[in-house]
């Protein structure tokens, strides 16, 4: 399907309240502020789905054969009708745009790329650049141009040896990238995975809008530090995952509730987002994704079931059933021990689908392995800085007005269930919506 447009998002900015004074002041900041951290997650969700129209440009670059010193040599994975749409438009080819949508998904979609192989090498070389020594190397097409598929979607395969003459030589190598850029309006948030073996040194970089470059000369620190901002990024566009960890949020009712859920959900996603980063475990996106769904659903509507014996509680006996007494190992009963393992499972799904945002498929090296870890500390991060906002409103609320703060927390539970099951039926049946 062409991805003709964005889905904007906007949003109002709601007038500064005066400040209430005394208990009811306190608890009305508390309900306002959380009210707002759930409206900031939850809105957007609506508007956009989990993840928007995203898309990610894979590019290996090395030193090119020998006999060719000086040229760097870079394989670009493109997807399919993203780069027919998109060199079309750019380059005003409108052959291309109807041949590549007619033989999208027929198996044949090289022939494509090949009778208008000028417009496609022009669209990504005006868009992807090699550079030595502050000046630009020229690009020129290697072979033909392949079709194969990526991640369940048919990407295109371009090979490209960038001279670079005596610069090449001399000091070290610059890539950039505005592939597939906001402007066109056709996906939003292109990530360029780059993985390298240039000038003695290899490894991997994550280049965006907000960093676009890339050089051989930029020091560990430099790149993990990409690597961190794209994890972090990654959680924050993800909303999918941040429903979960609200409805984990909701349902717990003391701190060690939620940082046994949020550790045993870090130590699960972990297992899994190594193990298919590095290539050893395959799961394709039809079956992940909807089963990230399902888990929102599932967790948040096990709070609904879980509650739902509260509701007609006085407030007295709410404020007492939520300082439960200790029942088993860590204070936690068999209710509690279940619902961990549930966490455990999906997390190990959740895993698969911070995997994705990558997919680097390159030979274990150490470089790669720490990329991966701090990839995964950025996700940490998001993921620590939302508990320590929400949750701690949220235990104000309840022991301020217990009855108030068991509403809330059914209401944001509801509410991420209903979100949740929505994004299942959508990626089950395959919609836009999903």
């Amino acid at each position: 399907m062409i991805r003709s447009h964005l889905r904007h998002q906007t949003a109002a900015r709601p007038a500064r309240p005066r400040r209430p004074r005394g208990r009811s002041g306190a608890l009305a900041i508390a309900l306002a502020a959380l009210a707002a951290a759930v409206a900031g997650v939850l809105l957007p969700a609506t508007a956009a789905g989990a993840h928007g129209f995203s898309s990610v440009v894979y590019v290996d670059a090395t030193a090119a054969p020998a006999g060719a010193d000086g040229t760097v040599r870079t394989t670009l994975d493109l997807e399919y009708d993203l780069l027919v749409v998109s060199a079309a438009e750019k380059q005003k080819d409108q052959s291309l745009f109807e041949q590549g949508m007619d033989l999208f998904q027929t198996g044949e979609e090289a022939t494509a790329m090949n009778d208008h192989a000028d417009t496609v090498v022009a669209y990504v070389t005006d868009r992807f650049t090699v550079s030595a020594g502050g000046e630009p190397c020229t690009a020129s097409r290697v072979g033909d141009i392949a079709v194969h598929e990526r991640d369940s979607v048919p990407y295109a395969t371009l090979v490209l040896d960038h001279s670079c003459g005596e610069g090449g030589h001399t000091a070290g190598h610059e890539l950039r990238s505005g592939l597939f850029p906001d402007s066109e309006d056709y996906v939003k948030d292109t990530k360029t995975i780059v993985t390298y073996d240039l000038d003695g040194k290899d490894g991997s970089a994550a280049l965006d809008a907000a960093h676009p470059t890339f050089s051989t000369e930029q020091t560990g620190g430099e790149r993990f530090g990409e690597f961190f901002l794209l994890g972090a990024e990654h959680l924050l566009g993800g909303i999918d995952h941040i429903l979960f960890l609200l409805a984990l949020i909701v349902g717990s009712r003391r701190l060690r509730d939620v940082v046994l859920a949020a550790t045993t959900f870090t130590v699960a996603h972990s297992i899994t987002f190594l193990l298919a980063a590095l290539g050893f475990v395959t799961v394709p996106a039809a079956v992940v994704e909807p089963v990230i769904a399902l888990s929102i659903a599932v967790v948040a509507a096990w709070y609904l079931w879980s509650v739902r014996r509260r509701v007609t509680m006085t407030p007295a006996e709410l404020a007492l059933d939520l300082r439960p007494t200790p029942t088993g190992p860590l204070g936690l009963d068999r209710a509690d021990w279940l619902r961990l393992g549930v966490v455990f499972l999906f997390g190990l799904v959740h895993g698969l689908g911070f995997a994705s945002a990558l997919g680097i498929d390159e030979p274990w090296s150490w470089t790669l392995l720490w990329s991966l870890l701090i990839f995964n500390v950025g996700i940490e991060a998001v993921q620590l800085g939302i508990i320590a906002v929400v949750f701690p409103l949220l235990v104000l609320l309840r022991k301020r007005a217990p009855r108030v703060g068991l509403w809330v927390g059914i209401a944001v539970a509801a509410v991420v269930t209903a979100v949740a099951l929505f994004w299942f039926v959508g990626r089950v049946l395959g919609l836009e919506w999903g």
